[in-house]
This record gives structure tokens, sequence and C-alpha cells, in this order.
């Protein structure tokens, strides 16, 4: 399994649902665990993949979009303009693109910074930048000066691509196996392939061919058949990863195969000279174990999940231990999310065992998490949101659902919960620009302790986009609120798939656009299967062939371009 893009032009609902349905993988960290929400700050990115802060004081966010652009969000608004703008030097689509971003330790005296990305040619480049003199908010594309380049033959996925820089000033990034499925060269366990590794080298060699060095406490200097830039090896596809701003833990969420995703971590000290194991091993699964060495001379991880959409998902987007002041209930958690189900997952030491809880009902399609200088962590989804995490009260109440629909003359809000005690009213608030929310209208809790149904109509019609959330108090007049639902008159789904996942040989396709043609990809990139619908909207069945379980993609020619979507198959 790779982590998987997809062009998803539908703004629905669900993506701002609450967070609610807790899934405790540890139910005695029930009750400390807080509950995360997704707020919505920006809508209209270019497939955003990582957020990063220069740590200059400034407070700014730098959103790497994968088409080739980095955008700036600052004073909570997107500045005009892009501080950088590289999309002819880049090779597209799939899981190429601009990847990542990294500032250096010294950026506010020396301006540079540093690029990941995909080359025209499929290769993976590293390249270092200066803003203009005097101008912080924009590149010098001129100064693009090549680090490193990684060649990628062959295949377009498992690209990796993250960069950061560590504690002791060096440049890390993990890069991916170099694609396919499984690993056919065998590149995570060859020590001479810049693939499937974690590398650290130092960049601070600004004016002398290569412009890197080699770090002299590199763990493979003394290894023949190790390359000296190698950190760690036996990655499959570290799309994200980070360090602990407090005490330097390296986390790493490693992309799976067919069965397993997984989150490694280690404190600094020991993160170096390792093997995580793949393609020996997924997850602690046993996978190609031909070749191998014995299971105790690779690091399994702290935390698994399964490919399926309850307890789990298909391709993981690593996160970060969260160390802001402003939500203490959230402190010393790990968060990390999965792209497909959209599950999200919060871990946390307890002595020598880990507390993980999931939960789900939160924003999909995640691609990315980021810090802010202050630790407030953001997270992008690559249907072009900004998100802020974020957390409150945890009040004795389960929030199970809550959607908004729009009708002649009214919009009806409706809710459903669980496990209700002590609860005193539910507020529902609205919104024209989703910071500024007004009242709509109050019910009182039953406190009934089993499930409950709620709905408000909420007569309005002069709104073109309009935000609800739900405001809980209960009887100590303690206050929690949902996450943010949207209503938007100018925006629609283009076409949606049912069902999802597909139990049978056929799906139907509900879709604004005439489609031309209908083509399966397997996530590899084979074509499987492709018919000519000659221009039919509406609702759509589309007959298939018998498929195994697994991800595929669909896409679909519409008269103005295509549109992929991801599709599940458990028959």
């Amino acid at each position: 399994m790779s982590f998987i893009f997809t062009t998803q032009k539908n703004i629905l609902i669900k993506l701002l649902t609450s967070a609610a349905l807790l899934f405790l993988l540890n139910l005695s960290a029930a009750a400390q665990t807080p509950v995360l929400f997704f707020d919505t700050l920006v809508t209209g990115l270019s497939e955003p993949v990582d957020i990063v802060n220069a740590d200059d004081g400034t407070n700014r966010l730098f959103i790497v979009q994968k088409t080739g652009t980095i955008r700036i969000y600052s004073g909570g608004v997107m500045l005009p303009g892009n501080f950088l703008d590289i999309p002819d030097s880049i090779a597209g689509g799939g899981e190429r693109g601009l990847l990542s971003l990294a500032f250096h330790p010294l950026y506010s005296s020396n301006r540079y910074f540093f690029v990941y990305y995909t080359n025209t040619a499929g290769n993976i480049r590293i390249t270092r930048f200066q803003t203009q003199a005097g101008n912080p908010n924009a590149a010098d594309e001129s100064t693009g000066t090549v680090i490193m380049t990684i060649a990628h033959p062959t295949f377009s996925n498992h690209n990796g691509g993250k960069l950061n820089f560590g504690p002791d000033g060096n440049l890390y990034f993990g890069t991916g196996d170099g694609g396919s499925g499984g690993d056919p060269g065998n590149n995570a366990q060859n020590g001479n392939s810049l693939l499937g590794k974690m590398i650290r080298i130092n960049v601070d060699n600004f004016s002398t061919f290569p412009y890197y060095s080699i770090p002299p406490d590199n763990p493979y200097l003394a290894d023949d058949a190790v390359r000296d830039e190698v950190f760690t090896l036996g990655l499959r596809n570290p799309w994200r990863w980070s360090f602990d701003r407090l005490n330097n833990d390296m986390w790493i969420a490693d992309v799976g195969q067919g069965a397993w995703e997984e989150v490694d971590q280690r404190s600094f000290a020991t993160s170096g000279g390792i093997n995580y194991g793949w393609r020996c091993y997924e997850g602690s699964a046993p996978y190609n174990t031909t070749g191998c060495l014995a299971a105790p001379n690779y690091i399994s991880p702290i935390f698994s999940y399964p490919h399926n959409f309850a307890t789990g998902g298909f391709s993981i987007t690593g996160g970060h231990v969260y160390r802001a002041a402003q939500y203490p209930a959230l402190y010393g958690y790990y968060i990390c999310a999965d792209y497909v189900s959209g599950n999200v997952w919060l871990i946390k030491q307890n002595g020598i065992t880990w507390n993980v809880t999931q939960q789900s009902g939160l924003a999909g399609s995640i691609t990315g998490f980021g810090e802010a200088e202050n630790g407030d962590t953001y997270a992008v989804a690559l249907n072009g949101y900004l998100y802020k995490v974020w957390t409150t009260t945890v009040l004795p109440v389960t929030l199970l659902q809550f959607s908004a629909k729009a009708f002649t003359g009214f919009n009806e809000i409706k809710w459903r919960t669980t496990n209700e005690q002590n609860i005193s009213r539910y507020e529902i608030e609205y919104s024209f620009d989703g910071s500024s929310f007004q009242g709509a209208g109050i019910i009182s809790g039953t406190n009934n302790p089993g499930e409950n149904n709620y709905s408000i109509q909420h007569a309005i019609t002069a709104y073109s986009k309009i935000f609800y959330r739900l405001k809980i108090t209960d009887k100590d007049v303690r206050i929690t609120y949902s996450g943010i639902v949207v209503l938007d008159k100018n925006k629609g789904p283009i076409l949606k798939i049912t069902p999802m996942p597909l139990t049978s040989d056929q799906c139907t396709v509900n879709t604004d656009k005439p489609i031309e043609e209908v083509t399966l990809y397997s996530m590899q990139g084979s074509k499987i299967f492709t018919k000519k619908m000659n221009n039919v909207s509406g609702s759509v069945n589309i007959p298939l062939p018998h498929l195994q379980n697994g991800v595929y993609m669909m896409q679909f020619k519409l008269n103005d371009g295509f549109v992929n979507e991801k599709i599940v198959v458990q028959h």
C-alpha cells in the first residue's frame, strides 16, 4: 500500500464532523484522553502536504503545496502570492511533487531554506534557496542550489518526503524504498542505496560543491556495506516524521504494504544505526524474510494498525508530540492520522507501555501535520484545507454524530449522543465566516445514558456559505464545542462513489458532470479496466471485473479534465 494522493473535489460536510466516537485501545486511559477537534482555517489550497514554521519570531506558517508552490499563512490570513514557485522544476502527479520544506537553524541571519521534491526526471532532489534580501515573504529563486539528487528509477511512488533539522544542526530526511510493491529492488535493506533510509547530512557548506558533508558521528562510517549518509535502514515510505521538540525523540510514521501501518519511536541517543526491518517485516509481521537476519536484529514499531476502516486504515500520516501550553490535557500526546480511513490516534507512553486511543469522524485526507513556533498543532488535507488541531474539556458525553442539511427555507441540524451525564444544554451556533458565531437554538440535555437523537431547524435562507457548531454545557458550567460543519450553496460534490467500501463487482457513481470514460488502476499504476461512458451523468451504475480486496484508483475522464478517486474493495 502506497501513500495515496487523490483529487477529491467534493467538499462534504463530513470533513468537519465533530470529534467523537472514541475507540479505546487502552480503556484505562479513557478518562484522561483528550478529544481532538480539527477547525478549518483556510480552504482552496492546491494539494497542500506540509506545514513548517521558520522559527524566526514571525509566527508565520509555510504551507507546502505538492503542485510546486509554497504559501504563507500569517496573522490569520493567507498572504497574497507565493513564497516559492517552482512547478517547472518538479515531476508531479501521484506521489510526486514538491513534498517538504525545512529552514536552516540560523535562518534568521543567513536566510537559507531547503526543499524536498521529485525533479522532472522523477528523482528525489534536495535544493537550497535563500529568501530575497529585505523580503522574508519571497524566495530568491535564482539562488537555487542542488544539494543532493537520489536516483528513483522505474516507479513513481514511495518518494518519502519530509525534511527536518535535528537538535545537532544536521539535516535529516526519510526516503521511500523506490516504489512498486514489496520493494522489488530490496533497496531498504541495501546499504549502498539511499532509498528506504533515514539520511543525515551537514549542510553548512554554503560555497563549495557538493555543499554538504558527512557528520563525523554518522553510524555507518566504518561499514563499507552502507553509505556514509545513512542514519537508519529498513524503511518503506516514511512519508511524515518528526522530532519531539521537548526531548528530541524521533517519531517515524512508515506507510505499510498490504496489511499494516506503523509508528516507530526512539530516543535521539538511540535513533541512529538501527534497522526498522522493511521488507523483512511489515509492522511486526514477517513479510519477505528471504536473506534476512533473525528478528531481534530489527526494531519493531511501538504501534501498528491493520488495513481496515473500523480500527485502522490504509496509509498513515505522521504528526507531532503536542508540546504547546494552550491545551494542557493534550500535552505529551503524539498525534497521527490515516489518510484513507480518517481515523486519528493519540499515543502516550505510560511507563514501559504505550496508551493508544483511536478517534473517528474527524477531517479526512490528512497529508501532513505541522507546528507553529509556540507548538500549536496544525494539519493540512490534500483537498485544500488547513486546520488547527485542538482539544477542550472532556465532558461526560460522547458525541456520535453532528451534521447539517439544507432544506427550502431552513437548515436542519442533527446530532446523536450517548453516555450523557450531568449535561445541562446543547446550543446550536452559526457563523458566516467560520469565526464569529451566534446562537440558533437551545435544547436541554436528556442525560439518558443510552443513545439520544436531537435536531433543530434553523430558519434561514440568505446565505451562500454557513458554518455550524454545537456548544455543549454541563451542570457545572463547563463547556466544550463540536467540530464545525459547513453548508455551501456554491459547491457540491463533482462525483461520489457508492457504496464504500465496495462489496460486489459493481459501483454507483453520482456525478454532476458527464463522464466520457472510466479507467481503473491498481495502486502500483497498472491499468485493470477501462469503459467508455458516452457522457452520462446523474446516478450511473458501473460494472467492474472481479477485484481482490484492496485499494484501487478510479480515474474519470470528464469533458474538462480528469478526476481521480480511490475505491476500497472488501468482499
